[in-house]
């Protein structure tokens, strides 16, 4: 485990912490695929687990993983002890929430950080799985990763987008941070690539350049996490945000929400993700777009912000290190990692 120092927030208030990183992946590992939130596709998480398996990792399921209590898949009290468990147990290398949905911001107080601390593991996900990836940050320094999951994405019948597929290995995989000359290199860029054909281009709200920790995910739980002791700490970070279902008046008002709380002040730099919707959405009475309620925002920003990121609710849904010291260059459109977010073991 390797650690530097980064201040970390803890409901407004900031103290340095450790910022750690888990181990890189390699096959042979365990990966535990639990669910802290919602119910789980069984054949989803099954053609994930046979993709997984092909790679060479063992796949650890709990016998509770297919459980539904209405919209959660178990009480507070099954779902925090078994994400709790997977974190104890030291044959476990990789932490793999299923899906998002809904019920994560009912077990952060029953979860024990100290635990999560001394145990790094990697872990992922993205949608309601925010309010984990920033209370798990903010109280140990664990770097986590906001990516595709099981669910949607390594369980799709597509398989993981292209784009989607080489950040998320690029970031989790020992083998990737191989280099035969030496070393490898601390760090990489994140940016769409002329091969990237079916990957929009990022637009420049505010051009410009910073520097900051990674922090941020999906809006409606950064939002949701506002005046309870979990609450997001931006100043000096790079915070990103992205959403689904939501219309442009209620981005509006969960945007509004964060700069009164003076959240959007001080960060490094934003950057936007996707703000998909739902086909079943009418949208035809809308007289605005998220787009133009996005660019209205931050137009007058006094730091850089890139909109239209791949990152969010999409196939294309690169993965970002929550905690990873990072550069934005909302000129040049591309985030680069200065550090790499996992130890990767001597042997590579």
């Amino acid at each position: 485990m390797i650690s530097h120092s980064a201040a970390i927030g803890f409901g407004g208030e900031v103290s340095l912490v450790e910022a750690q990183f888990a181990k890189a992946l390699s096959p042979g590992d365990t990966i535990a695929i639990v669910a802290p939130a919602g119910p789980l596709d069984r054949e989803r998480i099954e053609r994930a687990t046979e993709r997984l398996e092909s790679m060479g990792f063992k796949v650890q399921a709990g016998p509770g993983l297919y459980r539904a209590n209405d919209y959660l898949a178990g009480s507070d009290e099954q779902r925090s002890n078994e994400l709790m468990a997977a974190f104890a147990d030291a044959e476990v290398d990789g932490i793999f929430p299923g899906t998002g949905g809904y019920g994560t911001t009912r077990i952060l107080d029953r979860l024990d950080y100290d635990v999560i601390r001394r145990n790094p593991k990697v872990f992922i996900g993205f949608s309601d799985i925010t309010a984990l990836h920033i209370t798990i940050f903010q109280r140990t320094g664990l770097v986590t990763f906001h990516s595709p999951n099981p669910q949607w994405g390594l369980g799709s019948p597509e398989d993981l987008a292209p784009i989607a597929g080489k950040f998320f290995w690029r970031a989790i995989l020992a083998s990737k941070y191989k280099n035969a000359a030496g070393p490898a290199q601390a760090g990489y860029a994140i940016r769409v690539s002329p091969v990237d054909v079916d990957v929009p281009q990022p637009t420049t709200l505010s051009a410009g350049a910073a520097r900051g920790r990674l922090i941020g995910g999906n809006l409606s739980l950064v939002h949701a996490l506002m005046g309870t002791p979990y609450e997001i700490e931006t100043e000096g970070r790079i915070l990103f945000l992205e959403d689904v279902g939501e219309a442009p008046y209620r981005v509006d008002r969960m945007l509004q929400t964060l700069k009164s709380a003076g959240k959007l002040q001080k960060p490094a730099g934003v950057v936007l993700g996707a703000f998909t919707r739902r086909e079943e959405e009418d949208t035809e009475g809308e007289v605005v777009t998220i787009d133009e309620v996005l660019s209205g925002f931050f137009a007058d920003a006094p730091y850089p912000v890139l909109a239209g990121f791949p990152v969010g609710h999409q196939r294309n849904n690169v993965t970002l290190p929550v905690g990873a010291q990072a550069e934005l260059d909302a000129s040049g459109k591309t985030l680069r990692l200065l550090e790499n977010p996992v130890v990767v073991p001597r042997t590579q």
